[in-house]
């Protein structure tokens, strides 16, 4: 795993999480918004964390035949 593939996935879930946590304890109608922002960036963050195939190198074809 990439450092920055890490360093970006924590952040962008530790992000979502402090969002959750001042959408819930400001209390007011209108901060309810934060959580709609605050589930995508916690989704991402864990695609970004999980993604395997960017850790993957592909063979290069030349266009020979063999």
């Amino acid at each position: 795993m990439n450092t920055s593939q890490l360093i970006v996935g924590l952040i962008m879930i530790v992000g979502g999480f402090i969002l959750i946590l001042m959408s819930f304890l400001l209390r007011e109608n209108n901060i309810k918004f934060l959580i709609i922002y605050a589930i995508p960036l916690i989704i991402i963050g864990l695609f970004i964390l999980l993604n395997k195939k960017e850790d993957q190198i592909e063979q290069i074809n030349y266009g020979r035949k063999k």
